[in-house]
């Protein structure tokens, strides 16, 4: 008959055995110690000075002291000394530091339940990847508030980089929505997944909206003073009017063909009386007549010069322009 059983080691009571109590209490003692096991610290290598009845410690590599030569073993704390007992493959204990379960397994305590930081890929219904290192297949995904606001933010590294919500079809592209490849805000669409055609974009620096034949914004422009908008093309046609919300500004506003590239030209196509067309000149901020708006084309750039009396805003629209 063996002497010490094969998961605990336990000390079995043997035949005509003397003082069977004292053998009997060494096994009750591991039982006491082992069963339902409680770790005060992991990977421990100081013996505590004052150890209480009960404390157990899993030892790491170069334990001194009292537990010198010991790296690797449970040290269990009672009666006055350390017991040492070697841990088995499946061994669950509690770890009261960090309030969590472990496992032995091939040499280590591990974690039952990974701390949820620092994690490689996390899979929901599906599998994560290096790519995907967060992977979800669901019928939808809820985002909401803890109190009040809630925002989602995809950050890139540089500026020619890209930051986007692709919509796919078939694993293949069709939408995208984002900053792709600028800092620009586009819209875009694809037919096969791989070209990509502008639908929308919104310049950064001011809000600026363009789309293909269409581009759209508002500048604002002190008196006396010019203002300048890069033309979306070399050609097209474009429509400007003063802003004012207190009353209608009609005689400010006009619609033009331009011309922005090797030979400058600006065609009146109609206009009020308080907007003047001074075509290919160069506006200085006095050109136009004192109470009037005048319009002017140079290389790439639309010329607005306010002569009303204060800072005014005018809006423009581009048409028909690539």
């Amino acid at each position: 008959m063996p002497s010490l059983s094969p998961s605990l080691s336990l000390p079995y009571l043997q035949p005509s055995q003397a003082q069977k109590h004292v053998t009997h209490n060494e096994a009750l003692r591991r039982l006491d110690a082992l069963v339902q096991l409680r770790v005060a610290e992991f990977n421990a290598v100081t013996p505590p000075a004052s150890p209480a009845e009960g404390d157990t410690h899993a030892l790491g590599t170069g334990a001194g002291g009292a537990w010198a030569g010991q790296d690797g073993r449970l040290a269990c704390y009672g009666d006055g000394a350390w017991l040492f007992v070697d841990p088995q493959e499946g061994w669950r204990a509690w770890g009261l530091a960090e309030n969590r379960l472990r496992v032995f397994s091939a040499g280590s305590w591990l974690a039952v339940v990974p701390p949820l930081e620092n994690l490689t890929g996390l899979g929901v219904g599906t599998s994560s990847d290096a790519t995907n290192r967060l992977a979800v297949a669901s019928e939808a995904a809820l985002f909401t508030h803890a109190g009040s606001d809630h925002r989602l933010t995809i950050n890139k590294a540089t500026a020619t980089d890209t930051a986007s919500v692709v919509l796919q079809s078939g694993w293949s592209g069709r939408a995208e929505l984002g900053l792709a490849g600028d800092e620009d805000f586009q819209i875009r669409v694809s037919a096969d997944g791989n070209a990509w055609t502008p639908g929308l974009s919104l310049r950064r620096a001011d809000g600026l909206a363009r789309v293909p034949c269409l581009m759209a914004g508002a500048i604002d422009i002190a008196n006396d003073a010019v203002g300048y908008v890069p033309t979306p093309g070399a050609g097209g046609m474009v429509a400007l009017n003063l802003v004012d919300p207190d009353y209608p500004q009609a005689p400010h506003s006009g619609l033009f063909s331009y011309d922005t590239g090797p030979s400058l030209a600006l065609l009146t196509l109609a206009r009020g009386a308080s907007l003047e067309n001074h075509g290919g000149s160069v506006l200085s901020g006095t050109t136009g007549t004192d109470g009037r708006s005048s319009v002017a084309v140079r290389a790439g750039e639309l010329q607005i010069e306010n002569r009303h009396g204060g800072p005014r805003r005018y809006a423009y629209s581009f048409l028909n322009t690539y």
